[in-house]
């Protein structure tokens, strides 16, 4: 298919089209990311998969129907499919609640979630960062927060008011479960900006979740539809 333009400006970018597939231009690096589970089955970390070749330039589908995923084969010409992209447009920060720890505090944004559960870990993030004078709190929780990859939960130090963040290059990652055929988000990693299908810049951050299911009511950011 052709590929619709991605827009004038330079560098790493995601293109969110009309009804229509993301058109990711810069030479980004896509991988395939898998979700760790402990033997208790929650989730503590990711591994690298199958890495792609780099392309200037390619177009990922977003309506969940190609035969060819991840990449986009014209499906959503045929399946009528509903981009209409309904996210909210207000700064991550004047959306997010705060949880308060001794030496560290955690923004927390629910909107952004899709579901990934590392929050979920022992009592949960939320009691960690409050109960963090314990040194092994506190490090679960900080892993917590950075394998939040839709970035919901952010971890700051209050000592220096700093965001606690993972350190990601301009990459791609399409999420997958630990078993087959259980395929999430696009994790959208190292600030690349998304931008609007009229054209409006979404607030760039280290690392959100795009849908690639077609389904979520957030549109274009997962909201954890595909689990369903």
């Amino acid at each position: 298919m052709a590929i619709p333009d991605a827009g004038g400006s330079k560098g790493p970018k995601v293109q969110i089209t009309k009804n229509g597939p993301y058109v990711v231009s810069g030479n980004v690096p896509l991988s395939r990311q898998i979700l760790i589970c402990n033997t208790k089955g929650e989730a503590v970390g990711w591994r690298e998969g199958e890495k792609y070749p780099v392309q200037e330039t390619y177009v990922l589908c977003r309506c969940g129907g190609s035969y060819n995923k991840p990449f986009c084969d014209g499906s959503h010409l045929s399946n009528h499919f509903d981009g209409t992209e309904t996210a909210s447009r207000v700064p991550y920060l004047r959306r997010a609640g705060w949880t308060e720890g001794p030496d560290i505090r955690l923004s927390d944004a629910p909107g952004f979630c899709s579901h990934a559960r590392f929050c979920v870990r022992g009592r949960g993030i939320w009691e960690n960062v409050e109960q963090s004078a314990d040194p092994e709190k506190q490090k679960i929780a900080i892993e917590e927060a950075a394998n939040c990859h839709s970035g919901r939960l952010v971890i700051w130090d209050r000592k220096t008011g700093e965001a606690i963040e993972p350190a990601f290059g301009k990459s791609i990652g399409l999420v997958e479960g630990p078993g087959d055929r259980m395929e999430g988000p696009l994790w959208v990693r190292g600030g690349i900006p998304e931008i609007s299908s009229d054209g409006f810049i979404y607030e760039v951050r280290n690392r959100v979740t795009l849908c690639r299911c077609g389904k979520s009511c957030n549109k274009p950011f997962c909201d954890g539809s595909h689990m369903r």
